[in-house]
Parts: C-alpha cells; structure tokens; sequence
C-alpha cells in the first residue's frame, strides 16, 4: 500500500512570507512620530532657554508689565477648541464622512486663524511699547519660543487648507486619510506646547 505523506510549507518560505517592507501606514506612523518627538525636543530646548532668561530684562518691562492675561485666555480657549474640533474631523475621515470633516476642518481653520491673528496682535502692540526682541534677553527668548510656536501654527494651517481641498477634489482614500491623521497628531501637538507656554510664559510672568 502508497503511503502520502502531508509536508508543509518549508520553513524559509514561510519566514519569507513575512519579511519584506512594512505596511504604508506604520512606516508613516513611525516616521511621523519621530518628526513629532524631534519638534519636541527643539521645544524643549527653547522652553530651558527661556526659563533661564526670563528674568534677564536689562533694565527693559517685565511679563508683568507687558502680558495680558485675558488675552491669553482667549489664545487658550481657541487653540483647546480647535484640537477638539481637528479631532473630531479627524474621526469623520476615519468613518468616510467627506462633509463631516470638511465642516471639523474649516472650523478648525477658523479656531486657528483667530490665534494666530491675536497673537500677531499682541506682537505688534509689544512692539510699538520699544519691546521687541532685541530689547533684552528675556524679550528676545519670549519672541524666539512663542513665535516658533506661531510659525508652527501658520504652517498647521497652510497644511489643513491643503488638505481641505485635497479632500474635496479627491475624497477621503487611504491615503488621505493617514495625512489628516499625520495632521491630527500634528495640531494635538501644537495644543500640548502651548499649554506649556500658557504656564510657564504668561501665568508664572506676570506675578
């Protein structure tokens, strides 16, 4: 009598069915990531700067003498809420809901906008006082961490119109759909720093 004898797969084709690239979305995920902790640390640098020359004022105004809490308040209040509604545009996308995260989106945009328009404000009213950054060393650490965090506001909302439009002319594809989660991660981040700048810049400057 024939015997049949069952053999599997041999060891290395197995192995080698599970070598090879890994998918699109983890390599963006952890690519991303990296970009982010890398952010983070130039933020980090910038915070220790500032702590060390916040009382270098050279004979200049103080934070107490220049920084309008009411104002920052209104900051905080539209950069929270623009990270509230970017995620929940972020969450429309991930359930193919085109209108749902195009309205989170522009709404976002406009929470942003509004920042970023007051604090430019802020900047000039400072200015016109003879506070610039080259006014003293702590002027000059305020300007160079708050303004980094402006810059990376502006460039947040270059980014989320592009994909608005991207959006819009293209639907919400795999694709698309990890460059608004690269994005989310992005402005959740931008809120995490300025609530470090909320603490340690405006409410310990000005007592």
């Amino acid at each position: 009598m024939k015997t049949e004898t069952l053999e599997g797969p041999p060891i290395e084709s197995a192995e080698r069915r599970h070598t090879g690239p890994a998918p699109a979305r983890i390599v963006v995920g952890y690519g991303f990531w990296i970009f982010i902790l890398s952010d983070m640390v130039m933020f980090s640098a910038l915070f220790a700067a500032y702590a060390v020359l916040s009382g270098n004022t050279a004979g200049g105004p103080t934070g107490a003498e220049l920084f309008n809490l009411r104002n920052a308040f209104i900051l905080t209040i539209c950069l929270l809420f623009s990270s509230y509604t970017c995620g929940l545009g972020a969450l429309s996308a991930e359930r193919l809901r085109q209108d749902g995260f195009l309205t989170f989106a522009a709404l976002t945009f406009v929470l942003g906008a509004a920042f970023l328009f007051i604090e430019i404000s802020e900047f000039a009213g400072m200015i016109d006082k003879g506070a610039g950054p080259s006014r003293s060393a702590f002027l000059s650490a305020f300007f160079t961490l708050v303004g980094m965090h402006g810059t990376h506001v502006s460039l947040g909302l270059i980014w989320l119109a592009f994909m608005m439009a991207q959006v819009a002319a293209k639907g919400l594809g795999a694709v698309v759909r990890r460059r608004v989660l690269c994005f989310s991660l992005f402005w959740h981040a931008l809120d995490i720093v300025w609530v470090g700048v909320m603490t340690l810049v405006y409410l310990i400057g000005v007592q």
